[in-house]
């Protein structure tokens, strides 16, 4: 039987680093990466045979669990019809409808193959609507790999130390303004100093990729409120929280509508997608309605619609079971500050929904500054111990876990036990 070990020795002759996205290399918590032969519900199972009660969730798709049959069917009954044609289908009208339904802002949609697809489109759209260059993010956001959004963003970057990325242009570089997130005042100054010239504002509204990290109360509504004074394009980057908290998006819970929203992950169900949608007069501004292009081969994949329609199907009804998940993780959440304080250990757990990090600071963590003040030699050793004990988290300090419709009480449970023996090691 083929191992983690051997395959990643395979791997790394073939493709670079092994990996074919480089937070999943493990090299920042020391360990070789497991290599995934199948998974079930709460389970994922490596190569060696070993099982994990897993809380990376393919990085947040999965909130129905690996592996659901009705979505598993839905995906063999559409690969039986064919897997890609190149053509419209009602699949793709259905999905923007349901789309349309749960986002009060989204009047039309565009669905693409990833979430960077989704960003970089979104980014396009905002500057040809606009008229204008320069685009706001905040530092320590993941917008997904595209030029413009790796200025100061979080994720990969961070957990490999990497600033930027060789490759992106200065000129380029230079349209970009990071801001801290959380800081109104130096949203504020930068509007004023450079508004008639900056294209659109893109932020996570609860940020994912520096570790969960939610807004201060006041500070959406207040880039709500500053970006329409502007005339400036407010995106909201729903690609994690779309469809994670509630029936919709995180944006209804705050009671904001931005002007664009970007989705992925679980409106695919699993399979790579992504969207991008918001107000009919700046959608109409796409081709073939309008002068901004973008175009994808594999846009409105028939899977990938199938996948996603089963699974927001389910999540429409399932009001309850989004309380009860949330209900967990704080629950969870509120013991695992317990362990932590009785092992001595600095740590501080920030929380949205069922969406947490555990970070290993004796800081409130409020923004990119804060989280990277984390001792991430502690996070990987917790990590490699959980690891061994069973407990599959993500590989990086500054990633959020997951916790899915088919985690159990046992689930957490066991996985409370694992967190007392991993912090008494540590």
């Amino acid at each position: 039987m083929k191992t983690s070990e051997t395959l990643f020795a395979q791997a790394k002759k073939l493709i670079p680093g092994g990996v074919n996205s480089p937070v999943r290399s493990g090299s920042s918590v020391g360990v070789t990466p497991r290599f995934i032969s199948h998974a079930s519900g709460s389970m994922i199972y490596d190569a060696d045979g070993r099982d994990y009660i897993d809380y990376v969730l393919s990085w947040g798709p999965m909130i129905l669990g690996h592996a659901h049959p009705a979505v598993v069917e839905a995906i063999r009954a559409a690969a039986g019809k064919g897997t890609s044609y190149g053509a419209p289908t009602e699949l793709e009208t259905r999905m923007a409808a349901m789309i349309c339904e749960a986002f009060p802002s989204v009047e039309m949609v565009r669905f693409v193959s990833s979430g960077t697809e989704a960003t970089m489109s979104a980014l396009r759209l905002a500057r040809g609507y606009t008229g204008r260059d320069k685009i706001v993010k905040f530092t320590g956001c993941y917008h997904g790999h595209g030029d413009s959004l790796l200025v100061k963003a979080g994720s990969g970057l961070v957990t490999l130390g990497i600033p930027g990325s060789p490759g992106i242009p200065r000129a380029l570089a230079e349209l970009t303004i990071s801001l801290p997130y959380n800081d109104q005042e130096a949203v504020r100054g930068t509007l004023d100093r450079w508004g008639d010239e900056i294209s659109c504002l893109i932020v996570e509204p609860v940020a994912g990729n520096m570790g969960v990290v939610p807004p201060e109360p006041g500070f959406l509504q207040f880039l709500r409120k500053i970006t329409r004074e502007k005339g400036i394009v407010l995106i909201f980057d729903e690609v994690i929280t779309g469809f994670r908290f509630t029936y919709g998006g995180c944006q209804n819970l705050f009671g904001i509508e931005p002007d664009l929203t970007c989705l992925g992950k679980i409106i695919g169900g699993g399979l790579p997608v992504g969207a991008f949608g918001g107000r009919r007069e700046i959608m109409e501004c796409l081709a073939p309605l309008g002068p901004v292009y973008q175009a994808g081969t594999l846009s409105g994949n028939p899977l990938a619609m199938s996948a996603g329609i089963a699974t927001l199907e389910i999540l429409k009804g399932s009001a309850d079971q989004y309380k009860k998940i949330d209900a967990d993780t704080a629950s969870f959440c509120g013991a695992l500050r317990g362990r932590l304080a009785e092992a001595g250990i600095a740590g501080r757990i920030n929380r949205a929904g069922s969406m947490f990090t555990l970070f290993f600071t004796d800081r409130e963590v409020i923004d990119y500054e804060t989280a990277i003040l984390s001792n991430t030699a502690a996070y990987a050793g917790f990590y490699r111990e959980m690891l061994a004990l069973g407990i599959y988290l993500a590989p990086s300090q500054f990633e959020a876990a997951f916790v899915s419709f088919a985690h159990t009480s046992e689930d957490l449970g066991k996985t409370l036990e694992a967190c007392d023996k991993a912090l008494k090691r540590l």
